[in-house]
């Protein structure tokens, strides 16, 4: 994955700025009660656990609010979680994948079609966007944690395949399967981590005009307000202006 760009593999997700804060946190909730529900409730026994309350602290989630979240997998209820992903063709047949968090997915597969239709997108089967796009262990660190240098070597022995740095970030890549087991590694010399997560990374990124750029994020934004969606990837590669 040489030369792989930061916002070539852009995650439209939950934690932007210009989101409401109240939307972000019951996402970043509601992974961390089912991932508390199905696994263990110590987030050291628990990779899932771990990973998500760490992507709480970085939005800031205050710590009432996450052991709430955690409390409230002990709750009965008959609501059962699943995470189901769904593939398709967005404006100007960017593909995207959305990953989604839903006690109901017959109603989230109608949501999701809907706004890809409207989008003037579709929505496909499962691999007709995917093969765009190859599935790795990502595990984000903020570079006034460790210089450039330090990392590229902590990441190469902690077993992973690259060390991207760029902006304030050090993005360390590996096998989807491989990702605790270097994140383990890594946390013998560091403390704190932004983010460990499992994304799916352009093979190739393509490039949009400023309109079609508009285009598909008022796309992502209508995506990001569906409560049962998690995570958005897409292969063009977003400008800053």
């Amino acid at each position: 994955m040489a030369g792989h760009s930061h916002w070539a593999g852009i995650k439209h997700k939950k934690g932007k700025a210009d989101k409401q804060r109240s939307k972000i946190f019951s996402k970043l909730s509601k992974e961390i009660t089912v991932a508390a529900k199905l696994g263990d409730k110590d987030p050291s026994m628990n990779p899932r656990l771990r990973s998500a309350i760490q992507a709480a602290r970085s939005a800031n989630m205050p710590k009432d609010n996450i052991e709430r979240a955690i409390d409230k997998s002990s709750i009965n209820t008959t609501s059962n979680f699943e995470n189901l992903r769904y593939e398709g063709f967005g404006p100007d047949k960017v593909a995207v994948i959305v990953e989604t968090l839903t006690d109901n997915k017959n109603r989230t597969a109608s949501n999701i079609r809907t706004i890809f239709q409207k989008a003037g997108g579709s929505l496909g089967t499962q691999g007709s966007a995917s093969h765009n796009f190859n599935q790795m262990g990502v595990i984000k660190i903020d570079k006034s944690e460790i210089s450039e240098e330090k990392i590229l070597e902590l990441a190469i022995d902690a077993g992973a395949d690259e060390c991207i740095t760029k902006d304030n970030i050090h993005e360390i890549q590996c096998p989807v399967n491989e990702i605790y087991n270097v994140k383990k590694n890594l946390e013998k010399k560091i403390e704190n981590f932004i983010s460990t997560e499992i994304e799916w990374i352009p093979l190739n990124s393509v490039k949009l005009s400023y309109d079609q750029q508009e285009k598909l994020i008022d796309f992502f934004d209508t995506l990001e307000d569906n409560d049962d969606v998690q995570n958005i990837f897409s292969n063009v590669e977003l400008r800053n202006n």
